[in-house]
């Protein structure tokens, strides 16, 4: 009940609205003669109110529905026809609010991001006893503790002889960036197992992770607001009415012929048409797993040019995953990959999950290790089925050299039982199965340039764009490197990405694009749209969504539209009374909104998603990798 008031008093033009139609109706019903009276006066007050706000519009340059609506109030009045002025100002009223209430949806406050962000570091005395402060008190030259799993809370230089941090938020690169001592950190990065002290190089204002939020909140307050649809087909839509009640007077100098044609040139096809195929849109996106935060979005969608896309987490799967094992010579690939789970079990290292994940994903049972230790930098040792396993860095392990050099974007993961090397784990972050047939979907809806936005390297990104068709390549960037990349690309852009870093990229765009599924819930908030499930096609599905909402809409409009006009030049003619006028109207209203509600379907020989999907012949390829074997060679 509170949640309603609280509503109502936020709209309380709505709240009248209603509260004068219930009462007017039980008026009515008890043929209480000045029930005529009260809704009309009740409809030039409001006529009143929209007279000085399109007053107020018109002085800052914008024109819209409001004439219209005025001027249809008004004569609805002045030809008795009080209930049509009543409905007029319900869905002017009523329209308003769920526009105001999309947009407080779309306008994200960041809060996943602001939560991420650090607010306190440790500051180490000359005694090497940490003291917790403000992160905004830290300075320049002071020395920090940062204890594992923390953010890095400023820019600094690593003291301590070796460190490891997930740095996802910032370059997107989903495996753990090793630093040496005298190596610079960058705020915003996780620390990995062990804590580490730095030197501070700048403060947190300067750094890298504030400058990216700093970053999000530029682009939301530069972003335009779009204009509404009804308000751009309202003006000629309004002209072409004038003209016609002009034309209806001059020739027949009879005024009641001025109330018989804008009687049936109400807004209402205007305002209803579009709403209810933006909301038809919206759920069938949303039956398709993919959350369109307001009706704008839809609209911007139905024109995107450009698509930049992230590789991290958008292209690929995100997190590193067993491509191939390496064995030596009369090694058995499913037992190593057991003896290694087994250790690897007590390791809280990216990586070592990641081994333990494969052997689940196998169906291995992974036997219980003992006297299990891990040594910083190298890796993890323990005992199993009476065997010393050790699991880790090649230059730990492989000291001959026995293993093949990984490929761009690999990481191998060595293993020696016995002190004896047996063989590695080739793990990198793989091309997400749908990436290709999302990429020609984009070109077959008629985007002009796709293009990768990333911060790896230059040969891993190109290798993975090369698979996927994707037109161009930026490599090695930084958050605000995106952004410019954004900001000179062929507009209407939408950007699609997961991660922190690209948070400030999707609400840059016309249209960011966020893989809710796995991402981080900065980039969900800062996107228009969010992809619910793990599946990058999703995300060419909403281009395809937006488009056809937008048809159906433009369709709906345009049936309202050259109805109305019919029935001005047959009101101008004296044929039509205003009762019937206006009831006319209200079939116009119906065939608008069946027409509308075709938004919430497919189109014609659009197929459904799930058969998209199951018929993509990487899907069944990836299912097909079921055995160790076939991920296994000689080294």
């Amino acid at each position: 009940m509170s949640s309603v008031l609280r509503f109502f008093k936020s709209y309380p033009e709505l709240a009248a609205t209603l509260f004068v139609g219930v009462t007017a109706g039980i008026l009515e019903l008890s043929n209480v003669p000045w029930v005529r009276w009260y809704v009309s006066a009740f409809a030039l007050v409001m006529a009143a109110i929209l007279s000085w706000d399109m007053v107020k519009e018109i002085m800052n340059g914008a024109w819209g529905v409001d004439l219209l609506a005025i001027t249809a109030i008004v004569s609805t009045v002045l030809v008795g026809e009080y209930w049509a002025a009543l409905i007029v100002c319900l869905m002017l009223s009523g329209g308003e609010s769920l526009e105001d209430y999309a947009g407080l949806r779309a306008r994200s406050q960041l809060t996943g991001l602001l939560e991420g962000a650090p607010t306190v570091a440790h500051v180490l005395d000359d005694n090497e006893v940490p003291n917790d402060v403000e992160i905004d008190r830290v300075e320049v030259g002071e020395r920090l503790l940062v204890r594992p799993g923390e953010v890095v809370p400023v820019d600094g230089i690593l003291e301590s002889e070796l460190a490891y941090t997930e740095e996802s938020s910032l370059t997107g690169e989903p495996l753990p960036v090793e630093h040496k001592k005298g190596d610079e950190i960058l705020s915003g990065g996780v620390n990995g197992s062990d804590a580490i002290v730095m030197r501070a190089t700048a403060r947190a204002a300067d750094s890298e992770y504030q400058k990216i939020i700093e970053l999000v909140r530029e682009a939301q307050d530069s972003q335009a607001p779009v204009v509404r649809l009804a308000d751009r087909v309202a003006v000629p839509f309004t002209l072409i009415a004038f003209v016609i009640a002009a034309a209806a007077y001059w020739m027949s100098a009879d005024p009641v012929r001025i109330a018989q044609v804008l009687v049936v040139a109400t807004p209402c096809p205007l305002l209803i048409a579009a709403p209810v195929a933006f909301l038809g849109g919206m759920n069938r996106a949303a039956k398709e797993g993919i959350i369109v935060k307001d009706s704008g979005t839809l609209e911007r969608l139905s024109k995107i040019r450009t698509v930049a896309m992230d590789k991290t987490g958008t292209l690929t799967y995100g997190h590193p995953e067993l491509s191939q094992i390496v064995v030596a010579e009369g090694v058995d690939g499913e037992e190593i990959l057991t003896k290694a789970a087994a250790v690897e079990a007590h390791s809280a290292h990216p990586l070592a999950a990641a081994v333990v994940t494969a052997a689940k994903e196998f169906d291995l049972d992974i036997p219980a290790a003992s006297d299990v230790s891990e040594v910083t930098g190298a890796g993890v040792t323990g005992k199993v089925g009476g065997h010393t396993v050790e699991v880790g860095s090649g230059r730990w392990l492989d000291t001959e050299g026995r293993a093949p050099q990984p490929k761009p974007g690999q990481i191998l993961i060595h293993i020696r039982v016995d002190e004896q090397w047996v063989g590695a784990f080739a793990m990198e972050d793989t091309l997400r199965v749908d990436a290709g047939i999302t990429v020609a979907t984009f070109k077959e809806l008629g985007v002009n340039h796709v293009m990768m936005i990333t911060g790896d390297s230059e040969v891993t990104a190109k290798t993975i764009a090369r698979e996927v068709g994707i037109d161009e390549v930026n490599h090695s960037l930084l958050p605000n490197q995106k952004v410019e990349a954004i900001k000179h690309a062929e507009h209407p852009v939408v950007a699609i990405g997961d991660g922190v870093n690209d948070a400030p990229v999707l609400t840059t765009a016309d249209v960011g694009i966020a893989m809710g599924a796995r991402g981080s819930s900065a980039a969900s908030e800062s996107a228009d749209v969010v992809v619910m499930l793990d599946d990058i096609y999703r995300a060419a599905r909403s281009i395809g969504i937006g488009q056809r909402t937008m048809k159906v809409a433009m369709q709906a409009i345009g049936i309202g539209v050259g109805l109305s006009v019919v029935l001005m030049l047959i009101g101008a003619t004296g044929m039509m009374p205003a009762v019937v006028g206006a009831f006319m109207q209200e079939v116009v209203d119906l065939a608008c909104i069946l027409w509308a509600l075709l938004a919430a379907r497919p189109g014609k020989g659009e197929k459904p998603i799930d058969e998209v999907l199951a018929a993509n012949p990487k899907r069944a390829e990836r299912a097909r990798r079921a055995s160790v074997d076939a991920l296994t060679r000689r080294a």
